[in-house]
């Protein structure tokens, strides 16, 4: 597979030291520190990480979909010489939602408004972010209908979505989004609602998408085989912090922190016959609580004094690819992957050699 090299693209969405937190029950948990990440026009980039790690808060602060008792507390969300961690009201994020930055949920059925026309639903993304009416605005749907591989536009477009699959339905909430013509489409979860072969057909049609309609694309995902195939770049969150990016290549077949290794191991692609899947020993961090040094360092068994004193700065590997780690300090002993990723490494070699 070729990827795009991002780095030859401008900068798109750049996100500079956030801090995200949420108050609950007079009690304040830190879901993003101090994180930052530039996205380059063009390219796919894949947000991984476990359930609460923090990786669709992270993307909803572009869209001002934090739940109410959550804020912003520092940093920058730059936009089109825009700053969205200013916004405060829903009329200045009508100005980003849709027609720049779009996204696409997991569960298209609470996407959906049942009581409407599929064809209604997506004629509301045309008419608002097109401003085409009429004639002209039914066929834009039935265009975007056809796009996403729906067959019978005509036919689908006066249905409902209890009378759509749960893959069609998924098709359906892509076309409202690819309706609004968005520069950047945010994909959270998009698939894990869907069996197998069915996730496979979505993936390839957003990566369709992606090239027909000129679109940035953010996955968010916990499954980092599910990204395997469509992902220029991949950053992996733990705790509310990015611990490694890099190319789709460079975490795949030459990771860096042991959470990615973790990660890596846990595939099931990678499970060997008669043998019990990997699955990664604790649970992760406390929230509420201040986290001193590498947050993953309790649940890694190869864990270094200082992971549990200092929060551990980035290294970097490649001009692409950089992972927050202590291994990577040249003082730091040698420490060797596990099998699976070492598997995995010999591999790439091999692809590439």
């Amino acid at each position: 597979m070729i990827h795009i090299n991002p780095t030859e693209n401008k900068v798109i969405l750049s996100i500079q030291n956030l801090n995200v937190k949420f108050t609950l029950r007079g009690q304040v948990l830190s879901a993003i520190r101090g994180v930052s990440l530039d996205v380059h026009q063009g390219e796919s980039i894949a947000i991984v990480g476990e359930s609460g790690s923090g990786k669709s808060v992270f993307v909803k602060c572009a869209m001002g979909l934090l739940d109410a008792n959550g804020y912003i507390e520092s940093g920058s969300i730059l936009y089109n010489g825009m700053d969205l961690a200013t916004f405060k009201t829903d009329r200045d994020w009508l100005k980003i939602r849709g027609h720049e930055i779009a996204m696409v949920f997991q569960d298209p059925m609470t996407s959906l408004n049942p009581l409407k026309t599929i064809g209604q639903q997506i004629r509301e993304a045309v008419e608002l972010h097109q401003g085409l009416h009429g004639e002209a605005a039914y066929n834009a749907v039935l265009e975007v209908l056809t796009d996403v591989g729906i067959s019978e536009p005509k036919r689908r477009y006066k249905q409902y979505p209890h009378e759509f699959s749960g893959g069609m339905r998924q098709r359906v909430v892509i076309a409202i989004a690819l309706a609004c013509r968005p520069k950047i489409l945010i994909c959270d979860e998009p698939t894990t609602a869907l069996d197998v072969t069915i996730q496979a057909q979505i993936l390839e049609l957003i990566k369709a998408m992606q090239k027909k309609y000129n679109l940035t694309t953010i996955y968010i995902t916990h499954d980092l085989g599910v990204v395997a195939n469509v992902a220029d770049r991949i950053a992996v969150m733990y705790a509310g912090d990015i611990v490694e990016i890099g190319t789709c290549d460079e975490v795949f077949y030459d990771p860096k922190h042991p959470y990615t290794w973790a990660l890596l191991s846990s595939l099931p692609q990678l499970g060997v016959k008669n043998e019990p899947l990997y699955s990664i020993q604790g649970t992760p961090p406390n929230l509420f609580q201040e986290i001193k040094g590498d947050a993953f360092a309790p649940r890694n068994p190869k864990a270094l004094t200082i992971d549990y004193l200092q929060r551990p700065p980035f290294f970097e590997i490649t001009p692409t690819h950089k992972a927050r780690t202590w291994l990577l300090d040249p003082r730091a002993p040698k420490v060797e992957p596990p099998e699976h990723v070492r598997a995995l490494r010999e591999k790439g070699v091999n692809r590439n050699g």
